[in-house]
């Protein structure tokens, strides 16, 4: 990176605005595009609970305007999802700067992919984790303990899991690029792999129900996705002067 490439901390600041602006609208843009469709959004976002649950059993709302509320936190949700390409965008666009111009070249690669990490990361949990989450946690009803999630509630705990998939996908890239810029190295991954694991089992304790199957399934992909990471940071991560002359021979 040359001096002229390098901004101010206020261009820096004034950059990071114009990006979260943009993010703003095209969520803003999503949001409106799924307002048309929030009531058939809201049924397939509830679609594995009821898969699960008894016959007859339903969602409730127990405040007059919680329906209309929990309507429009989904279109917000669904706005979200649709405008994670230009969020990327936005986001890997902020970093360029701070990158020497043949690793610019990898930007758009990058924002592809850490999109399609992101939706996947989402997927994962609502195919996945969702029918054998709901299924352990409806498994304690009895005759006469029956389950009766409200609307609110559910629309809280699904988002905040499919937000949390989609982040923790994220993680081969993340890495990846740290590698790359020289932060870390394969060494220090596998070294520290221990740890790594120990990090993910508390970080998806944090992040999902407090019931051990949802915390497994984050957590075993995590662990996957850091051995991913590893071969990522192999791959493209900055060479020392030692490898490059080994390389060269």
């Amino acid at each position: 990176m040359s001096e002229e490439d390098k901004l101010p901390f206020t261009s820096h600041l004034e950059e990071l605005r114009k990006r979260l602006i943009h993010c703003f609208i095209a969520v803003l843009i999503g949001f409106g595009i799924s307002y048309g469709f929030k009531e058939k959004l809201f049924e397939i976002l509830i679609h594995p609970l009821m898969q699960v649950m008894q016959e007859g059993d339903t969602l409730i709302f127990t405040g007059i305007p919680e329906a209309f509320f929990t309507l429009l936190k989904v279109s917000l949700l669904s706005g979200i999802m649709l405008a994670i390409p230009v969020i990327m965008y936005e986001f890997w666009m902020f970093v360029a700067p701070g990158l020497y111009k043949n690793e610019r070249k990898f930007m758009l690669p990058i924002i592809i992919i850490s999109s399609f990490f992101f939706i996947g990361g989402a997927l994962f949990g609502y195919f996945i984790v969702f029918p054998f989450g709901f299924k352990f946690l409806l498994s304690f009803a009895t005759d006469t303990i029956r389950p009766f999630p409200s609307m609110k509630e559910y629309l809280g705990f699904s988002a905040k899991l499919l937000l949390a998939f989609g982040f923790v996908f994220e993680l081969p890239l993340v890495i990846t690029f740290l590698a790359r810029i020289g932060l870390v190295t394969v060494d220090f991954l596998k070294a520290n792999r221990k740890y790594a694991v120990l990090i993910f089992f508390i970080g998806s304790a944090i992040l999902t129900p407090p019931d051990v199957v949802t915390q497994v399934m984050m957590s075993v992909p995590l662990m996957i996705l850091y051995e991913i990471s590893i071969v990522g940071a192999r791959i493209f991560g900055k060479k020392s002067p030692a490898d490059s002359a080994t390389a060269s021979e």
